[in-house]
């Protein structure tokens, strides 16, 4: 079995996690494999492959480090379905379900088959521009599509139609379009609903918007979502799961929908998504340690 690995190495917990696991894969006699050195280096074993061969020559991929190195990870997979297990090594972290103390046993658990796999849908970001349309910038999403900020402090007004009905002029300092999984990232910290990750299901969440009408919306995942900046003072930036792509322009219409590709998680035994929200937003309730 060949097991990935991809660390954010600038975590503290990364060099002692990474030498655990080298360590139980031996003992297991499975294989793990990097696609950088450095990580490979601190994995003694590891076997290296080139990054644009390393979702093809990987069973299983093990994220070690927060959820922007899981979203990372994503993308290392280039379009691969090989399933990922998020292990957190810092603090906040809705995409990482295991603790860097559970590498191991983590590790272990997979070895032995006893996990199950979840697939989301992903969303396909293109953004055209000119005339004849022509494309410019094309992404795919597990989080969210984000346009905002800017080349200067003032709102802008982005339009925005479903599946070429007009749905309305937000006046305000950006827009972010996320699934269930990201809804509990950006969206959140704006202010935007917690969807279920098993909705077919997006949010439309407004980054302060300069009226009270502009509320979050929630939508089927399967119509076409266009936005178009309708101000011609002020550019505007698109990120795409937190990754700067480029900026919009007057009349630029971006274009996002599900992708056909989806990314799949790794859930070991007792994994409880409610569970997970719990612990990460410090809910108290009936489900809660009574300490």
């Amino acid at each position: 079995m060949n097991i990935g690995i991809f660390a954010n190495l600038a975590k503290p917990a990364a060099e002692l996690a990474l030498a655990d696991l080298a360590q139980a894969a031996r003992e297991l006699d499975v294989r793990l494999v990097a696609c950088d050195k450095a990580t490979a280096r601190r994995a003694p074993g590891a076997r290296l492959v080139a990054p644009a061969r390393f979702g093809k020559a990987i069973d299983l991929l093990l994220s070690l480090g927060g959820d922007g190195t899981v979203l990372h990870s994503v993308r290392r997979l280039a379009g691969a379905d090989t399933p990922i297990l998020g292990i957190n090594l810092g603090n906040l972290g809705f995409l990482t379900s295991v603790p860097d103390t559970q590498a191991v046993p983590a590790l272990r658990a997979i070895v032995a088959g006893a996990y199950e796999i979840s697939a989301y849908p992903l969303l396909d970001a293109r953004l055209f521009r000119g005339p004849r349309r022509r494309l410019v910038a094309h992404a795919r999403a597990l989080n969210d599509v984000v346009v905002g900020w800017g080349s200067s402090p003032r709102a802008t007004m982005i339009e925005v139609e479903v599946d070429r009905q007009p749905v309305a002029s937000f006046v305000c300092d950006g827009l972010i379009v996320a699934t269930p999984i990201g809804s509990t990232g950006h969206a959140l910290s704006a202010g935007g609903p917690i969807l279920h990750r098993s909705l077919p299901a997006l949010v439309l969440e407004p980054i302060c918007p300069h009226t009270l009408s502009n509320r979050s919306l929630v939508l089927p995942n399967h119509p076409l979502v266009s936005l178009r900046i309708a101000d011609r003072r002020k550019k505007v930036l698109l990120s795409v799961d937190g990754q700067s792509t480029g900026w919009l322009e007057d009349d630029d219409r971006l274009e996002i929908r599900r992708a056909k590709e989806t990314a799949r998680f790794v859930n070991l035994p007792g994994y409880s998504w409610f569970k997970l929200l719990n612990q990460k937003l410090h809910w108290r309730g009936s489900s809660a340690d009574p300490k």
